[in-house]
């Protein structure tokens, strides 16, 4: 089984995918120091001749965050609203921590059925190939705000996997605010132990307790399992990691910090 060393070092297209925990404050509001330090990960490895595409949560979140007078509304066009409004706050966030590296960014919101019917999917792969090929970095989203039950992906664990496989991806890595999988909740027992590798998914499903998502994230640990087992079918890697900690994918590539590795032989 391959280290997260070795999995960065031999992969040229990566996605990455920020949960809504990672960017956004416990007020839901973009956490701009958070964003600031991804954004040189993300460079680091662009510099390292790494090609990039973003997978980010957070409209949600940053919606409620910019008009609080509607957070208690529970009906579904405010909610709709709510992720149309966050959309702009978060690519505003983007736009301008990138453009500090010369770079542009570009948004794709995508739904369940950009990737059934063949021709949106066909148009989604040329763009994200277009954009990445011109040094652009694309920012992926569910389109929130038009999604409903029928066409709704439902979480961006899956919606990057996704992704990796529609862009041909060598490596997944979801950061979040977890070291990875472990065997039993670190939060509650101290002896709980990280599981550094993974080759059958579903073995583990059974051993492991797979509940609880964050206040304002809609996946969990069932959807990052779902995740690894997509990417790994179409012959891709995926890594959990901690976005919290300081410069994770530099010390990932590094060899100097532990993660969770699906890998896909």
């Amino acid at each position: 089984m391959k280290t997260p060393e070795q999995l960065i070092r031999e992969s040229k297209k990566i996605v990455i995918k920020l949960g809504s925990n990672t960017i956004s404050d416990e007020t839901g509001k973009v956490n701009r120091e958070i964003m600031k330090a991804i954004t040189a990960q993300v460079m680091q490895l662009i510099n390292s001749g790494k090609r990039v595409v973003i997978v980010s949560s957070g409209a949600g979140s940053c919606g409620v965050a910019a008009i609080n007078k509607w957070s208690r509304k529970s009906d579904i066009n405010y909610k709709q609203a709510l992720c149309a409004i966050g959309q702009v706050e978060l690519m505003n966030a983007y736009k301008e921590l990138f453009s500090e590296y010369g770079l542009h960014v570009a948004q794709l919101l995508l739904t369940k059925e950009d990737f059934q019917d063949h021709h949106r999917e066909l148009n989604i792969r040329n763009a994200l190939f277009t954009l990445v090929d011109e040094g652009v970095i694309p920012i992926v989203n569910e389109n929130d705000s038009v999604s409903v039950d029928e066409i709704k992906i439902g979480d961006n664990d899956t919606l990057s996997a996704l992704t990796a496989n529609l862009w041909a991806a060598d490596l997944l890595i979801l950061m979040s605010d977890i070291d990875g999988v472990y065997d039993k909740d670190p939060n509650t027992y101290d002896d709980a132990v990280l599981i550094e590798s993974v080759s059958n998914v579903e073995e583990l499903r059974k051993n492991i307790s797979t509940e609880g998502k964050s206040e304002f994230g809609t996946g969990g640990m069932v959807t990052k399992l779902h995740a690894a087992e997509i990417v790994n079918r179409f012959g891709a890697s995926m890594i959990i990691t901690n976005s919290r900690k300081e410069n994770i994918l530099g010390k990932l590539a590094a060899g100097e910090e532990k993660a969770t590795v699906f890998c896909c032989e």
